[in-house]
Formats: C-alpha cells, sequence, structure tokens
C-alpha cells in the first residue's frame, strides 16, 4: 500500500447521550472532507471508512482491508455547550501511535476546532510522509448558527441510511436548519439530495422530484457556486434531466478540479467515459475511485460495469453476484446482471431472474424489456408480439424512460435498424435520459457498426474543450532562493540546535526560519532528499553519537542519551537508528568500545 493513504475511522461518540452519535460522525466525516482537499494524500471516502462503525477489529487488518499506511481515530464527547475531540495518528504496519492530541473547547467554535485538528493532522502527516502542500485553512465556516449546523448533521445522519423513510425525515430537518439560516449551503445541498433520490427511486413522483432537487440546487449554487458537491448534484442534474452529455461531463470534471479525492465525482467520471466508450479513460477514473473507496457497493458495482462495457463478462457476474448476495435489493446490479446473462447468451437464466427478483424492487417497464430482449434471444415469436406491442404502448408516454430505451435495443435485436434510428432520434428530442446511457450498451449489437448510427454517437457524447486541473509537481522555490534558504537551514541547525526540541515541528522551524511551510517541505524533500522527521531525526542521531562517545557520559543509559538528543520515542530512537545506522545502539556502542 502508498504511504500516502490515509483513513479516518467514525469517531467514538463518548457523551451519555446516544443519541449525539450523529456529532462524532459528523466531526470525522469533516475532517474526512478536509483532507481530501490535499491532492497528493489519498484519503478513503467515508462510506468505505464508515463500514466498520462499531466493529472491534485490529487497526492492521481495517488498514488492509481499505489499502491505507495510517489511521486516524478518535472520540467526541458533548456536554452542555461544550466538546472534548481526541485524535490520534497509527502506523498501521507495526500499530505505532506516532501523535495524539486533546481539544477542550466551546461548542460554538465547531469549525475553528474542526480547522485546527485536520491542518495539526495535515501537518503530522506531512512531517511523516513527506511532502504536499495545502492551505492555511482546510475548513470553511458553514454557519454562524450552530443550531442550523447541527441539525444538517442529524438531517445527513438519516440521508445515509437510504431509505424512503429516513430521507424524509432528513428533508424536514434540513428545512428547519435552512429556516434557522437561509443562507446554509449544505442544507440545501442536502434538500436536492434527498428529492433526487426520491425521484429516481420512483418515493416520489419523478418530476416532481427532480424539480424540487433543481431549486434547491440552484439555491446552493447561487451562495457557493465553487463548492465540489453543487458541480456534481448538476453533473447529474444536466445528465438525468437535460438529457446532456457534455454539460454532465464539464460539472464531474470541475467537481474532480475542486476536490480530486472526491470518491462519487471519480465513479460519475468513470460513468460518462464508459457510456462514451472511452474504456481506458473510464478505467483511469474507476481505479482511482477504487483507491479512495474500496468498499463502497457503489464504487464496486461500477468495477462490475466496467467488466460488462468491456466484454468481460465472466468477472462482471461475480461482481454482480456478490453485490446481490450482499444486498438483494440493489436494483442497478440486478439490472446489470441480466444485462450481462443475455450478452452470454443466456436468456433463461435472465427470464428467471426477471421472475425471481423481489418485488419491492421490481420496476415494470425495465422488466418488461428485460424479459422481450430474452424472448427475441429464444426466438418466440408470440411473446415477441405480446410484449414488443405493450412496450411500444408504455413509450408513448414521454416520462417512460425505461420503456425509450428497451423499445430502441429491441429494434435493435430484431434488426430492425431504420426504425431503431428513427425511434433513437424521436426519444432524445424528448430528453429520454436513460436513453443516453442505454443507446451505447453493448446490447446494441451489430447496429453500433452501422455508420447512421456512428454519426448519431458522435453527436450526442461531445466532450468539452475544459483544462483538467492537473496537478503537476511544483517548484516553489527558484533555485537561487532555494540554494539561500538551504545555507540558512543547514547554519541554523548548527549553530543552535532546535533539533533538540522533542516538540519541533515543520511549523514552528518554518517560522524560526522565516519561509512558509509549504515551502520549507518542498526545500527539505527536493533539496535534502529527506521527509521532515527524517531531516530532524539525522541531526538527533548525530548528536547522540557525539553524547556517547564521551566518557563522562558511560553511566547515562542509551534512551536517556537518545532523549537528550531529542528523541521524544524509544520506538522511534531504535527504528530510526537501525534503519541509518544498520545496526541496534546496543550493538553500535559495543563496536565503538572496542574500537
Amino acid at each position: 500500500m502508498a504511504n500516502n493513504t490515509i483513513a479516518v475511522l467514525p469517531f467514538v461518540n463518548m457523551s451519555s447521550d446516544a443519541d449525539n452519535e450523529f456529532f462524532a460522525d459528523g466531526v470525522a466525516e469533516e475532517i474526512i472532507n478536509a483532507l481530501a482537499k490535499i491532492s497528493n494524500l489519498k484519503v478513503t471516502s467515508r462510506t468505505s471508512s464508515f463500514f466498520f462503525k462499531k466493529k472491534d477489529l485490529p487497526i492492521l487488518e481495517i488498514a488492509q482491508k481499505l489499502g491505507v499506511a495510517i489511521v486516524l481515530e478518535g472520540s467526541v464527547r458533548v456536554v452542555g455547550g461544550k466538546v472534548r475531540i481526541t485524535a490520534q495518528l497509527i502506523q498501521a504496519v507495526d500499530d505505532y501511535h506516532f501523535w495524539s492530541e486533546t481539544w477542550d473547547r466551546k461548542m460554538e467554535n465547531i469549525f475553528e476546532i474542526q480547522d485546527e485538528i485536520s491542518l495539526l493532522i495535515a501537518d503530522k502527516l506531512r512531517e511523516h510522509l513527506g511532502h504536499f502542500e495545502f492551505g492555511d485553512h482546510l475548513v470553511n465556516k458553514q454557519t454562524d448558527k450552530i443550531d442550523a449546523y447541527t441539525l444538517s448533521l442529524k438531517a445527513r445522519f438519516l440521508f445515509n441510511k437510504w431509505n424512503p423513510t429516513d430521507v424524509n425525515k432528513s428533508i424536514e430537518l434540513y428545512s428547519i436548519a435552512i429556516e434557522i439560516d437561509p443562507n446554509h449551503t449544505e442544507s440545501y445541498l442536502g434538500l436536492a439530495d434527498a428529492y433526487s433520490f426520491l425521484a429516481t427511486t420512483e418515493f416520489l413522483p419523478r418530476e416532481e422530484g427532480w424539480m424540487k432537487s433543481t431549486e434547491n440546487l440552484q439555491k446552493a449554487n447561487a451562495l457557493n457556486p465553487e463548492h465540489p458537491c453543487v458541480h456534481y448534484q448538476l453533473a447529474n442534474m444536466a445528465f438525468f434531466v437535460n438529457c446532456d452529455f457534455t454539460e454532465a461531463f464539464m460539472h464531474g470534471q470541475k467537481a474532480i478540479d475542486l476536490v480530486p479525492n472526491y470518491p462519487e465525482a471519480q465513479q460519475y467520471m468513470a460513468f460518462l467515459y464508459m457510456i462514451s466508450d472511452h474504456m481506458e479513460e473510464g478505467l483511469k477514473h474507476l481505479q482511482l475511485a477504487l483507491s479512495i473507496d474500496p468498499l463502497n457497493p457503489e464504487t464496486l458495482f461500477y468495477k462490475g460495469y466496467y467488466f460488462y462495457r468491456s466484454g468481460q463478462y465472466e468477472e462482471a457476474q461475480k461482481v454482480f453476484v456478490e453485490l446481490l448476495e450482499q444486498n438483494p435489493k440493489n436494483i442497478p446490479a440486478s439490472i446489470v446482471l441480466a444485462y450481462n446473462r443475455l450478452m452470454q447468451h443466456k436468456p433463461d437464466e435472465a427470464i428467471d431472474q426477471m421472475h425471481s427478483t423481489p418485488e419491492e424492487i421490481v420496476i415494470p417497464d425495465e422488466q418488461m424489456g428485460i424479459l422481450l430482449l430474452a424472448y427475441i434471444q429464444k426466438g418466440d415469436q408470440a411473446r415477441i408480439d405480446e410484449l414488443l406491442q405493450k412496450t411500444k404502448e408504455a413509450a408513448k408516454d414521454s416520462t417512460a424512460f425505461q420503456a425509450h430505451s428497451y423499445l430502441f435495443l429491441a429494434y435493435a435485436n430484431l434488426n430492425m435498424y431504420d426504425e431503431a434510428l428513427e425511434w433513437l432520434e424521436t426519444a432524445f428530442n424528448m430528453k429520454s435520459s436513460v436513453l443516453l446511457l442505454s443507446f451505447s450498451d453493448p446490447l446494441a449489437g451489430a447496429l453500433k457498426k452501422d455508420e447512421r448510427y456512428i454519426k448519431f454517437h458522435n453527436g450526442v457524447y461531445v466532450f468539452p474543450n475544459v483544462e483538467t486541473n492537473i496537478q503537476k509537481k511544483s517548484q516553489l522555490l527558484d533555485e537561487k532562493t532555494a540554494s539561500k534558504y538551504q545555507k540558512k537551514l543547514q547554519n541554523y541547525f548548527d549553530q543552535e540546535e532546535p533539533y533538540l526540541n522533542p516538540k519541533l515541528t515543520l511549523r514552528d522551524l518554518a517560522q524560526q526560519v522565516e519561509i512558509h511551510p509549504n515551502q520549507l517541505s518542498w526545500l527539505l524533500n527536493e533539496k535534502f532528499g529527506k521527509k521532515f522527521n527524517e531531516f530532524v531525526n539525522s541531526y538527533r542521531l548525530e548528536h547522540f553519537k557525539k553524547l556517547a562517545s564521551e566518557p563522562s557520559n558511560d553511566n547515562i543509559s542509551i534512551i536517556g542519551l537518545a532523549y537528550e538528543s531529542g528523541f521524544n520515542s524509544k520506538t522511534v530512537f531504535n527504528t530510526f537508528f537501525k534503519k541509518e545506522v544498520g545496526m541496534t545502539p546496543n550493538e553500535y556502542l559495543k563496536n565503538y568500545k572496542k574500537d
């Protein structure tokens, strides 16, 4: 696993009131969001990290499942108007707790606390792992109204249960939060998210759900047009409401530019590339999503979808079957598994699957369409005629997007290419968004080689000319300035011996030599070839050797000399010494005395 990887586990609720669990979750989630802004740090998403909530597993096992080197764990205790937060960083491979801190603050200062914690964690990670850059603040103040913030946390807690009852409760709480603070962007985004969920799952009439989602998203966009979640939701809106691939791509890319570690946006970009038959680019985004969100069923669905779209049907089947074993009500996995069986020329299995699908997740037009395609494969003319007629009738409804898709796919599989392409044009004029993803499906078969289809495909999947925010290795100091500070730093360490302070931090040292922490981190890595901890400990090591060579110190223990040299941990001292010298401190001293 890469060193620059971290998972923030759910913080433990230490409050006497169990209902404060939402607040502990909110603190951990805010730290995840803050650290995700650091482009060279891979931060496991909330969904995958929270998979381990209330699971008593060894840190190493959790880290291996998430593919991370560092784990952050903590706790939250709320008493009256005060909050105590503890946090500690753990190097998973050896269970080494290399940093911990406790904060006691007033609840009204929660955003300042979260910013302080996030910056300290980022500092310690940079000292431990190596150079990366970040701003002077990682958490922005959402609102001056703490009650609005608390209500939005409760609402998000309910929304994350992903069922219509709790989502409707979350809508009530978000609405109250907005009454308290009409400028609370997060609550408008929460409402937009909730209504789009109800619309896509058909627990609210589609038109009503998307209309309410759009209204709240527009308000969020007006308040904060640079919010990554705004652009992610605008991307969904562009695709599912406006049937506009180009606009969807533009907003998806913007979300990633703002926060490269945004798993849902990475999934979304993978999806857009896959449906437009750019599988290589899709795989890049999918791999990024898997690296930061490896346990999320949605990410795993896209993994299966990639296998399906790229013709790896056996691999796709394994993924979808496993997802359905975990959750038999996973609608997307159920649908694409049926598609996958059709592409494997197993129509009877697809038919059996449709008849055994849990009733509560059956989408009638979806089921009818899959059965129609299966009977076309079987050549059952009576069933074909019956289901084709029913699909045509259903497709007359301008909002029956599933029926639109299956009518197109049926024509394609019946080799009725003229009818398929004519219907394609008609459905797109109705902004039939489901067809936007299914008309390029492998089930379209040989029609995809038709010149008329290719022309239509190229006209729909138009990529905008956008400049992506590609992170390049930047030189924070020119050569002359870098050389100046290199000498200044060496002289300062030789003369002032700041390394003897066991609490020395990169930020402290930057202030002492009058340079920005980002520049100092870059200087140490690029010009000295060392991480901050390595650089400082190398001076401590030489100081230890000097002390150990003096006869007057023979009565002082090895660890005592290490502490006098600035080390504050026996483990760090012994590990670093053996790594640098090639032997233990005891072996070194024995050899030294022999000489």
